[in-house]
């Protein structure tokens, strides 16, 4: 079982590091062209597709934006979906 996953993880790296290369927009990429990286992670795997998640894609912060929270009682389509339930409700 171990000899499997010696092989198959580094095999599953590489392909989501290679799809995740070619999906990335280019002005997303650092360092290397789209082209050269997709070249790196095919002709060394392990190596490139490392390389490629550390230091290949501009990351962004998680989460994105932050909103603004919105209690129930000051929400205007709270309020409207709670008088149409009572409107239906109320209806025989």
């Amino acid at each position: 079982m171990l000899r499997v996953l010696m092989f198959l993880v580094p095999l599953a790296l590489s392909v989501y590091a290679f799809i995740d290369c070619i999906s990335t927009k280019d002005d997303d990429i650092r360092h290397m062209p789209k082209p050269l990286w997709a070249i790196l992670v095919l002709l060394f795997p392990l190596v490139g597709s490392i390389s490629w998640l550390i230091a290949g894609k501009k990351r962004t912060p998680a989460g994105g934006r932050p909103r603004q929270w919105v209690a129930p009682d000051d929400n205007p389509e709270f309020l409207k979906s709670l008088d149409d339930e009572d409107k239906r409700d109320d209806q025989p």
